[in-house]
């Protein structure tokens, strides 16, 4: 019988606990199951973090014809290690009249809540760490200490460039939270449920970012996802040409690397989110593996930098694996890392070409364009359930009706946002 490449982690998961369930007593293997999650997730989130810092880095430096980091490491793939051994190292230094306890506890508080967001995220089929009926609510409950977090670190440093830094960034999480939780209510009226495996199961058909009141809806919470997390073009928490650093200007050393940490893993969870929410998570093509396998093969095979026995084995693995597998479709965690990767590059794209907005921009963007979308986003959903007679083909009528209803929104908007045309300046003493 050959092994589901699909479910290949559940089994050895699987695996692992039937070994330990000979040695083991009954009582204990529940305790044993819940901590073989929290291994996985405590190895994976920093791993996720440092490639992400390495992915962005080469991303942009290709959006600005450069070649980013090459010396450690064959194609700079050790450069993330070097970056934490720096930080490891680096000197720890606390403001003289800083409060030291609550100075320290500020970036554990950032990183954790970050790394247990992956605790409900479906990677793939059956491979829900924590398959919970509110996982919706605790990603969205979760996801907002961060801002208790930059206030406390910015607090404690007794300067003032972090408090108004601090002071920006809870103003724009608190801003960006509402019509990011209204673009997942349209979501719950839909499917009825706030689980995600839930949602995910409900695009088993039908993607909902090919819906009208899903695209919008998509789009709203990745954009609001981008905000909260401080990200260009939304970074003026961080404003290093006006506030040096924001509220993390008087950290250094790991401290400082744990802030670094948990904006990437919130980053990468903004869009594992969207995914999950809008753009079928684990679902893709029945597109056989062999596909995969092969591409893979010769990227690998033709890495000429690489050190020759391991591309020798990495290419023969790669090609007994497409042998073996070839005929399975890709598994779903797979098309669930290469969606979620897509947004990454889609997010670092907007840092490499956006300038970032005023503060004026970035708060009008969210109370007076974002929010309102939002809202007709939820009556357009409501109305696509409701009148699902089909009239052109495939075409329902709720379909046309929520069209019409965001793209005139979208149109009333953008007018009533558009801003005053500039007027001739008079200098009296110009003379």
């Amino acid at each position: 019988m050959i092994l589901s490449l699909d479910q290949v982690f559940v089994s050895g998961r699987a695996a692992l606990l039937q070994m330990a369930g000979r040695v083991l007593p009954p009582v204990l293997m529940p305790w044993l199951s819940i901590l073989m999650t929290i291994v996985v997730i405590a190895a994976l989130a920093p791993a996720v973090m440092m490639y992400l810092t390495l992915i962005e880095r080469k991303l942009l430096a290709r959006m600005q014809n450069r070649l980013g980091p090459t010396r450690v490491g064959v194609y700079g793939l050790l450069q993330p290690l070097a970056d934490g051994l720096k930080m490891l190292i680096k000197e720890d230094l606390v403001p003289r009249g800083a409060d030291p306890l609550v100075h320290l506890l500020a970036p554990i508080m950032a990183v954790v809540p970050a790394i247990l967001l992956f605790a409900v995220i479906p990677f793939g089929r059956n491979m829900a760490p924590a398959n919970l009926n509110v996982g919706l609510l605790y990603f969205l409950a979760v996801s907002s200490v961060s801002s208790y977090a930059i206030f406390m670190g910015a607090w404690a440093s007794r300067s003032k460039f972090p408090v108004i830094g601090a002071m920006r960034a809870v103003a724009q999480i608190i801003s960006y939270e509402v019509p990011g939780v209204l673009s997942v209510v349209a979501l719950m009226m839909v499917t009825g449920t706030m689980s995600l495996v839930g949602i995910v199961e409900a695009q088993r058909d039908q993607w909902f970012i090919a819906t009208p009141w899903g695209f919008v809806g998509g789009v709203i919470l990745f954009l609001s996802g981008i905000a909260e997390v401080n990200r260009t073009p939304f970074d003026m928490p961080e404003a290093e040409s006006e506030l040096v650093g924001g509220f993390h200007t008087e950290y250094s050393g790991m401290k400082f690397a744990l802030w670094y940490m948990a904006e990437f893993l919130e980053a990468f969870m903004v869009c594992a989110i969207t995914v999950t929410c809008f753009l079928g998570g684990w679902h893709g093509p029945a597109i056989p593996f062999w596909t995969l396998g092969l591409l893979l093969s010769v990227i690998f095979g033709t890495a000429t930098r690489m050190w020759w026995p391991a591309r020798a084995v990495l290419t023969l693995a790669l090609l007994g694996a497409t042998v073996v597998f070839g005929t399975q479709p890709i598994p779903s965690w797979a098309w669930f890392t290469l969606k979620t990767y897509a947004l990454v590059f889609v997010l670092v794209w907007l840092r490499g070409t956006f300038p970032r907005l005023r503060v004026d921009q970035l708060m009008g963007l969210a109370w007076k364009f974002l929010l309102p979308m939002a809202l007709v986003n939820v009556l357009a959903a409501g109305v696509w359930v409701l009148y699902r007679r089909p009239v052109l083909g495939p075409l329902t009528a709720g379909t046309l009706a929520s069209t019409v209803m965001l793209v005139a929104a979208y149109a009333i908007f953008v007018r009533l946002n558009r801003p005053a045309p500039l007027e001739r300046r008079t200098y009296l003493l110009a003379d």
